[in-house]
């Protein structure tokens, strides 16, 4: 066989070079544009809105959390241990963790068209977030003490699969999604509850501060599985207490963003999305018409804000600096 020039060589080995690289700090944006197209979903109820904006947004964060995925799965194939590696680092945690829950929306996503898939897809991304949740408690229970700091990432790995709950719902798997409601309920209040005595307690840096909007997405999600559930009051009382957080967040918002962009802004993304999301199901479910106004004003919050970040970080990885700037592990 001719032996390759040596241009195609480089180009070849910059390839693979960047595939081994693969950052999961691409993961949060993504799952923020699903939590996007999600809350574009529930404009028709709300607002009255043609339901083909949130299908078509659907479908086109699918292909791009699919080509994501294939990249990340590459990476694994080429060497497994990689992503416990990953998981060594803040970014790498809530990037793997948010794949994950990324793939339960991808399961609502293939609903309509396939409730076999969604199953299959659902019970995968089941799977992979378990298997993420299992290796984070074995390297807190194994690594140094000072590694085992309280993190809004907590969140996402121990109470993201409450997201599944959407798919689920919808598949008539209630027991299940009843029993997810709960078991994350208790595991949110946990975190809370840690993290406001830790908080109290020390400062955060500011590179790490955009992680705290992670506390609004449990609120949200928890309120909105329980409207669906038939808990109306249980979803109201989220509804507020997500307000609550919102509010927070935006009276502490020139302290949340003092470091500037960085890849950790992802974590802006499905918390919004999602708040979005709780308030036009309380307004289209008969409550005060002030969820009804504030879930218009998040959707066009997060209309702007999502692509943006997503772009931002999208560029990011494809100049090769993702990887670097999130200390992402090379297979």
């Amino acid at each position: 066989m001719a032996q390759q020039p040596p241009a195609f060589q480089a180009q070849n080995n910059k390839r693979v070079a960047k595939f081994r690289k693969m950052p999961p700090a691409m993961f949060p944006p993504i799952l923020g544009a699903f939590g996007l197209a999600a809350a574009w979903a529930r404009t028709p109820d709300a607002f009255g809105l043609p339901a083909g904006i949130g299908q078509a947004l659907m479908g086109a964060v699918t292909l791009l959390y699919l080509y994501v995925l294939g990249n990340y799965l590459a990476k694994l194939i080429a060497r497994p241990s990689v992503l416990v590696d990953d998981l060594k680092v803040l970014p790498g945690r809530s990037g793997l963790a948010t794949m994950s829950m990324a793939g339960m929306m991808l399961a609502v996503a293939l609903m309509p068209y396939s409730q076999a898939v969604a199953k299959v897809v659902l019970v995968l991304a089941l799977v992979m977030h378990t298997l993420v949740a299992l290796l984070v408690i074995r390297a807190l229970l194994t690594g140094p003490a000072e590694a085992r700091t309280v993190s809004p990432v907590f969140h996402l790995v121990f109470v993201g699969f409450i997201v599944s709950s959407f798919a689920a719902v919808s598949l008539g798997w209630l027991t299940f999604a009843t029993l997810i409601f709960w078991v994350m309920l208790v595991a949110a209040v946990l975190i809370w509850l840690a993290s406001l005595a830790q908080f109290i307690r020390k400062d955060v840096p500011a590179p790490l501060r955009p992680l705290l909007a992670i506390h609004l997405a449990p609120a949200s999600l928890l309120g909105s599985v329980a409207l669906m559930l038939g808990m109306g009051r249980v979803g109201l009382g989220f509804g507020l207490f997500a307000i609550l957080i919102l509010a927070l967040l935006l009276i502490r918002l020139r302290w949340l963003i003092a470091a500037g962009f960085s890849p950790l802004w992802g974590s802006f993304t499905f918390p919004i999305a999602a708040f979005a999301s709780l308030m036009m199901m309380l307004g289209a479910a008969g409550y005060d018409e002030i969820f009804r106004i504030l879930g218009g004003l998040a959707l066009v919050g997060a209309t702007f804000l999502i692509p943006w970040i997503l772009v931002k970080v999208g560029q990011m990885w494809l100049k090769g600096e993702l990887a670097a700037k999130t200390n992402s592990a090379v297979a």
